[in-house]
Parts: structure tokens; sequence; C-alpha cells
């Protein structure tokens, strides 16, 4: 499956981009300046020893089934309007979380409610949207060694599409988990200010993630 990360230069897109990689996938990863896209692909392919393409995101997007937002919220809006009239019939995966720096422990809720239904009010009519993603440690995602015993709720309005993405995360080596339409981000979203709540009190260097019970 074709792949398209945009922010894929940093540390979430990055551990992303490798990992789909390894497992098969045509990635590629776009910034906003393409020459930086293009050097942090290579070194993302001398890491991974697959091949990662790299250029800007308008680039990285083209001909993507699949297109993963990964960007910091203050660049969200600008992020998404660059891209727009690229996207085509691809599936788009948000992952932002609509932190408010220097209080990123708090539960911050933007003028949309969340960051992917402000997506979906920029993207064209029909875009099938996905949250999801929100809650896996960028520290793990970068150690290719490293098990990824924990759980990704993905949320979305198509059904097809969420479960597209379910098989994406199962590629990356976690357990995806169904949490229905698209209006649930607002708690997806919300659960990250929480988890780096629990990484500071509990010191968690690595990160912590999420895990359901009472699912088989």
């Amino acid at each position: 499956m074709r792949i398209g990360i945009v922010g894929g230069t940093g540390k979430e897109g990055s551990g992303l981009a490798m990992r789909w990689a390894r497992a098969g996938h045509d990635v590629r990863i776009g910034s906003r300046g393409a020459e930086r896209g293009e050097a942090r692909a290579t070194e993302l392919s001398e890491v991974c020893g697959k091949t990662i393409g790299g250029g800007s995101n308008p680039w990285a997007v083209e001909g993507a089934e699949v297109i993963v937002v990964s960007v910091p919220y203050g660049a969200h809006t600008s992020t998404l309007e660059s891209i727009a009239e690229h996207v085509g019939d691809a599936i788009v995966v948000d992952i932002t979380v609509p932190l408010a720096p220097p209080k990123v422990r708090r539960v911050h809720l933007p003028a949309g409610q969340a960051a992917a239904l402000e997506a979906q009010a920029i993207l064209p009519e029909g875009t099938k949207i996905v949250a999801a993603l929100h809650h896996v440690s960028s520290t793990h995602l970068a150690d290719l060694d490293h098990d990824l015993p924990t759980d990704v709720l993905v949320c979305g309005t198509h059904r097809a599409a969420r479960d597209v993405v379910i098989g994406l995360v199962a590629d990356l080596g976690a357990r995806g988990l169904d949490a229905g339409v698209l209006e649930n981000a607002v708690a997806l979203e919300s659960l990250t200010p929480v988890l780096i709540q629990l990484n500071k009190r509990y010191e968690s260097a690595g990160g912590t993630g999420l895990r359901i019970t009472g699912i088989d």
C-alpha cells in the first residue's frame, strides 16, 4: 500500500515510516521543504534497511492510498490546506493532538472540538478521515526491535476506512480497535494530555500506552 506521511520528518512520523516500510509498504515522507524530506528519507532508509521516499508534503501525498497527518497542532490548518487538492480518494489518518504548550498535561479542546473534526471541515467534502495513533510512543516506534504491546483506538465515519487503518496498526506491531465514529476523536485526542501526565508522574521514559481489557 502506498502511504504518504505529512510531517514525516518528525519523531512520530519517522517511526511510522520505518515500521511500515519494513512491513512491505511503499512509504513516502513529506516536509514543508522538499530537501529536508529527501535528506530525512535517506537517513531513515539506512536505519530500517528499506527504501523510503522523501520530498515536499504535496509530493508525498500525491497518489497515496493512505495519507497520515503527523504535525504539531499549530501547523495543522496550514498543512491541511497545502495538501487539500492532492488528497483525491485517499484515506486521511489524522494523528494530531490539539495540545496547548506549555500546559501539555491539560486537555485543550480546539474551536472545532477535535483536530480530526477540523480536518473534516478543511479537506474536500467526502474525504475519508480517520483519527488514530494518538497514544503510541514515538520512542518505542523508533526502536524497531521494541515490541508495541499497546492498543490503538481508531475512529472515523467510514467503517471500511477504519478497517484499513486497523490493518496498518497491526503492521506496526500493535492492536487496533474500532472506536466508532469520527466525533469520538474528541475523547481520543483528549487522552493524550492524561498520558503525558502519567509519563511525568511515574517517570516513564519510554512513554505510556493504552490497553483495553475484555476484548480477545
